[in-house]
């Protein structure tokens, strides 16, 4: 089955972890990588490990979404196995998530059970975004033993039917960085396409070691995940329901940042000050893709 499925990562100075993602690889597998502008030792490292790569090399970074559809635009078989470098994969995981398809031929994409470097349950599946304040953790409390049909899968690993994705188009250009996944899961199933998680599926994923973390690091990190909360809003309720949300996340973060500067939290102002930043660049219309207006995908 790994024969109808293409592999795609997405890297940005993945050199501590990268290696194991491509050893954990099925050698049969197709696979891109699509780079975005690695300064360290990445690309050397899939150039030793998988010689036979494809490698896409972006001079900027992209962002998550819009370096996933250089991917995508370039997969030619039945599947795309979206993976994030820090992850580790076995050849019967990627056939249980090719069985699952085969099995649940109106879903378009087909997650697995997460595990963390110590072999705990990770949560990779949940409710819709305006849901999870309601149901919380209890949303994946509960293992399942058999194929769930959910409403969010993580973006970290997942499975996609390339045709549904050509018919529905890759991810939002305009998504920068965070959310992306939602966006993505909330077209799907707009479409009228279910969203799978398979418990027969079984990938590591070690949360971490694709960029080298400092303060600039954070500021985009907390800049784009206020930013595309706001556009998310706006994108699914409205103009006006993105001002609101927008201008109160502004405040607040920028009242948490000017409490946490008080009490000599810089770490913590420095990350809310980001927020409010964010929140408020969304309400004017600053954009957050490095894409031109006209690369639209």
């Amino acid at each position: 089955m790994t024969a109808r499925t293409t592999v795609i990562t997405i890297t940005h100075n993945g050199g501590l972890v990268i290696g194991g993602l491509l050893k954990s690889l099925p050698a049969d597998l197709p696979l891109i990588v699509v780079d975005n502008a690695s300064q360290d030792d990445t690309l050397d490292i899939v150039a030793k490990l998988r010689p036979d790569a494809k490698v896409i090399r972006n001079s900027n970074g992209l962002g998550y979404g819009a370096a996933a559809s250089q991917g995508l635009g370039a997969v030619e078989t039945e599947f795309a196995l979206l993976a994030n470098p820090d992850s580790l994969m076995t050849a019967d995981a990627v056939d249980a998530l090719v069985s699952a398809a085969d099995q649940y031929p109106e879903a378009a994409m087909f997650g697995p059970l997460h595990k963390d470097g110590d072999g705990n349950i990770e949560p990779s599946h949940d409710v819709e975004l305006w849901k999870r304040r309601d149901f919380g953790k209890l949303a994946y409390h509960c293992v399942p033993e058999g194929a769930l049909c959910v409403e969010f899968l993580s973006g970290a690993v997942n499975l996609v039917r390339m045709d549904v994705m050509k018919q529905i188009g890759f991810y939002d250009p305009e998504i920068y960085l965070y959310f992306e996944d939602d966006d993505m899961c909330m077209r799907l199933r707009r479409a009228g396409h279910g969203l799978i998680l398979v418990a027969d599926s079984v990938v590591t994923h070690l949360n971490g070691g694709s960029v080298r973390p400092n303060r600039a690091y954070y500021w985009e990190k907390f800049w784009n995940i206020a930013w595309s909360r706001i556009y998310f809003e706006r994108k699914y309720k409205g103009r006006l329901a993105g001002i609101c949300l927008g201008l109160k996340h502004a405040l607040r973060f920028a009242g948490k940042a000017l409490l946490h500067g008080l009490a000599f939290k810089s770490n913590k102002s420095w990350r809310d000050l980001a927020r409010s930043a964010g929140s408020l660049a969304a309400v004017l219309g600053v954009r957050a893709s490095k894409l031109p207006r006209a690369a639209k995908h």
